[in-house]
């Protein structure tokens, strides 16, 4: 048996546990022998994954759930084995459960044919959907659902405390998950997500890549500042909500305006 290094208390991020990254941030949350994993990452991690868990000595038939942040292949292309293997449920919401039970390769990113990427995105049932407010159990432990939508329209946070599992919102070096159209993203709904994670007590974000770090409203704010010009800005197509710069190019038409 493997000694448990846990990132806080009752919470063991796997791949911290094994000192090298492994896949995306997967967090194991327990209480006693009841746990749960936010996210699993890539098929090919999941033996890997797996085997860790059982070195940690956590019962595979005590696995309360399986918790997708959201509908990414990078964080749930792995789902399908891992729940055979540990009988057990998935939990997600809505919109995400949409793109998960139909295996949907292009909004999960598992096929983008511009950049050769063409991964297998097997299908998998969602049991539990759950929305903003909701709470999910791990022994004597909460979970708090947040609906943080922006990176994608079905992207969740959890609370436990002073912790935030905070998907892909924030990074440590203040850039997000990516922005995109086939996605879902939205870059207003990112900045209310923001503007919520910033206004909350949680000390510490836990995000989906990279380390947790405390919670900076200054790297926040600045965040903030990047999402709401990129909304006047061409840099991100139908995700911005106006490009001034047209509005002023036919006024300049009208007025029959030469460069200067």
């Amino acid at each position: 048996m493997l000694q448990r290094t846990p990132l806080f208390p009752n919470v063991i991020e796997l791949n911290h546990q094994a000192r090298r990254r492994v896949t995306c941030s997967v967090y194991l949350i327990y209480d006693d022998d009841a746990w749960a994993l936010i996210d699993i990452g890539y098929e090919d991690a999941v033996d890997e994954v797996l085997e860790l868990i059982r070195q940690l000595d956590f019962p595979f038939s005590r696995c309360v759930t399986l918790i997708a942040s959201h509908a990414d292949v990078d964080h749930i292309q792995g789902l399908a084995k891992a729940k055979q293997i540990l009988k057990t449920q998935v939990a997600c919401h809505p919109v995400a459960a949409k793109k998960l039970e139909s295996g949907d390769r292009i909004a999960t990113f598992a096929h983008i044919g511009a950049q050769g990427i063409d991964l297998p995105m097997p299908p998998v049932k969602c049991e539990r959907l759950v929305e903003d407010g909701d709470v999910i159990r791990i022994g004597g432990l909460e979970l708090e659902v947040w609906h943080t939508p922006g990176h994608t329209d079905g992207q969740l946070a959890f609370r436990l405390g002073e912790l935030l599992f905070s998907g892909d919102n924030l990074f440590r070096d203040g850039s997000v998950g990516v922005i995109d159209a086939h996605h879902g993203s939205n870059l207003e709904d990112f900045v209310r997500s923001l503007r919520r994670i910033r206004d909350s007590d949680v000390r510490w974000l836990l995000p989906s890549h990279g380390p947790a770090f405390r919670k900076d409203d200054r790297l926040i704010d600045a965040t903030i500042a990047r999402l709401e010009g990129y909304q006047h800005l061409a840099d991100f197509g139908t995700c911005a909500t106006g490009w001034p710069l047209m509005q002023q190019w036919e006024k300049e038409l009208v007025e029959g305006r030469t460069p200067e």
